[in-house]
């Protein structure tokens, strides 16, 4: 059944999707168990559950996708989408949120999430103000550190890690399909951005994945923020490259060396070539753990 969305301006989204021609982008669907998919576009990636209560959808993206992502979940399920679930408050990942409230979706999220799109927020970073969301766009629903909802004859289990790349960030487990995601305390393949005018921090990143790799078992599929379908393994090699850098950079910090000097050294010489080609360089990555351990 289909949707007719509002297409609505990026206003709320991340400052580098502003020159991105949305026209461009296909939406992409992977299956990952029995009625769980996984769809990649632009910005982070979004898992949908497929059942008798409706479409369940983890975080929304862009808003100008909306309707080719409403179009793709069309392909899987001919019911609206019932209820949306944010890891964190990133345009990139709730862009999508007024749209699909717009047409019924019950939006779930941390209590931080709902208090970050509720007023404007400077993110230092980029250099942007995100204005506040509208009310249709924000969490109806929150929790402070877990809860659990059921849909499509299934349990699943929203998990608060906390300062991690933001302060609002929840990890989804679908435990009967054995599913997690992740959301952006997990950049597969690549150095994560860390937001830390948000509450978020390396040390939180970190802790994350020992939560994820607890949570998930040998034959987890995982759904990261950004990059493609993973495992457990590829989770533990990305957790040893943040514990590696993070340490290096804390013996140079510890040693009086100045953030100049500790990018001239490349703390991250081992992971560099294979995880600072994303969008976050080895130099913006130790920009970014230089100051989460300074900042106290």
């Amino acid at each position: 059944m289909k949707k007719v969305f509002l297409i609505l301006g990026a206003m709320a989204c991340l400052s580098i999707s502003y020159s991105q021609n949305f026209d461009d982008v296909i939406i992409q669907t992977t299956r990952v168990s029995d009625h769980i998919y996984m769809l990649e576009g632009s910005g982070g990636n979004i898992a949908v559950s497929i059942g008798e209560d409706g479409p369940l959808m983890v975080d929304s993206q862009y808003a100008p996708l909306s309707k080719k992502i409403r179009n793709a979940i069309d392909e899987l399920s001919e019911k609206p989408v019932h209820i949306l679930v944010n890891t964190h408050w990133h345009g990139d990942h709730v862009g999508g949120n007024e749209n699909f409230g717009n047409t019924g979706a019950m939006i779930f999220a941390h209590d931080n999430v709902r208090k970050r799109m509720s007023k404007s927020q400077l993110m230092r970073a980029f250099s942007r103000e995100i204005p506040a969301s509208p009310e249709i766009a924000r969490p109806v629903v929150t929790f402070s550190d877990e809860m659990s909802i059921k849909c499509n004859g299934e349990y699943l289990m929203l998990i608060h890690v906390d300062s991690a790349h933001t302060d609002g960030d929840a990890l989804i487990y679908f435990p009967e399909s054995d599913v997690l995601h992740m959301g952006d305390t997990y950049f597969n393949g690549r150095y994560p951005f860390i937001d830390l005018s948000s509450g978020g921090s390396i040390d939180g990143v970190i802790s994350a994945t020992e939560k994820a790799l607890f949570v998930a078992g040998e034959n987890t599929k995982i759904i990261p923020g950004h990059g493609a379908l993973s495992n457990r393994n590829e989770l533990k090699q990305y957790q040893d490259v943040l514990k590696n850098f993070r340490q290096s950079v804390k013996e140079l910090i510890d040693q009086g060396k100045s953030l100049e000097e500790i990018k001239l050294l490349r703390p991250g010489k081992n992971s560099d070539a294979e995880y600072g080609t994303g969008f976050i360089s080895p130099e913006r990555f130790v920009e970014i753990v230089f100051e989460s351990l300074t900042a106290n």
